[in-house]
């Protein structure tokens, strides 16, 4: 039996994220794009994965081997995930491209093998080092990284600056705080402030390209031979130490500190700059305490996020 390309609960995420007069014809077109794309690049299809942009499908390329098809509505989202993933192109921690066909606003992928993702997994500290290195060692034509040598210059095509992802990510965090049971765990001066500290941090500090969405779901496992490899970029040009947040977060979940996530991650990355990333911390700790208070889940690591915010 084929997979389901979409369900009911796929659809609401889409439509919260898009709006009913993009997301609803897309969903209503997916299977004949499916059908298009699997027949240009000899796919079948696997699996469908949830995701809050898009679908994933897992599919059996023309060898036997995995690959991943990306879909998505929003043409943007595609241009920017292709344009970011071709500029980290080469670099073995960053999962790459195999093909694309952005008029269908599509992305095929190299499949990782077994793909499982770090939540809830110890973090390989190492590793993760090196993922932010690779990430970071980038920087978009047009901008002189911090050390002021442009000869790391290196992908073409336009990216968002920090500052415009920062504003779209709190205002559609606000939207859902009003709509959901987080309303009454979080205020919007809460989450007023964080947005105000975020944008400071924007527009100031060293500036190259970001993932922008990193956090232990987006780093699979791809092997003992490769490690760990971040997926799903929102790329942007900004400020390195963003990218480290929801993993020094990581050991504060499990009863500890942001001190204990930044001294694990530190001695691992090139000129990591602790005090930023702890900024960064207190002025994302709003949206990192959301999800589960959008659920109706307040936990004492809520708590402790939320007093952070405050």
């Amino acid at each position: 039996m084929a997979p389901l390309l979409i369900d009911d609960a796929a659809r609401a995420r889409l439509v919260d994220r898009f709006g009913a007069e993009l997301a609803e014809p897309w969903c209503d077109a997916l299977p004949d794009l499916v059908a298009r794309l699997t027949a240009r690049w000899g796919l079948t299809v696997r699996e469908a994965l949830p995701g809050n942009t898009g679908r994933t499908l897992l599919c059996t390329g023309p060898g036997g081997d995995l690959r991943v098809l990306k879909l998505t509505p929003d043409p943007e989202v595609a241009r920017l995930e292709l344009t970011g993933l071709r500029a980290w192109a080469g670099r073995s921690r960053v999962v790459q491209v195999l093909d694309a066909d952005l008029d269908a606003h599509a992305i095929l992928l190299e499949g990782l093998v077994p793909g499982t993702e770090l939540t809830g997994r110890a973090i390989p500290w190492a590793q993760l080092g090196e993922l932010l290195d690779q990430l970071h060692s980038v920087v978009p034509s047009g901008v002189v990284p911090s050390g002021g040598d442009p000869s790391g210059a290196g992908p073409r095509g336009e990216f968002r600056r920090l500052a415009e992802g920062i504003e779209f990510i709190f205002d559609l965090s606000e939207r859902r705080r009003l709509e959901s049971a987080a309303a009454a765990h979080m205020s919007a001066d809460v989450l007023a402030k964080g947005r105000e500290r975020a944008l400071a941090l924007a527009t100031s500090g060293p500036v190259t390209l970001i993932h922008g969405d990193l956090h232990p779901a987006n780093v699979l496992d791809a092997g003992p031979d490769r490690g760990i490899v971040a997926i799903d970029p929102r790329p942007g040009l900004g400020d390195p130490s963003l990218d480290a947040v929801d993993f020094v977060f990581v050991p504060m979940a499990a009863g500890g500190t942001i001190d204990d996530g930044i001294a694990a991650l530190a001695p691992h990355v090139t000129g990591f700059d602790a005090e930023r990333v702890r900024a960064w911390c207190v002025a994302m700790a709003p949206l990192v305490a959301l999800a589960p208070l959008r659920r109706g889940e307040p936990t004492p690591f809520t708590d402790a996020v939320l007093e952070l915010a405050r």
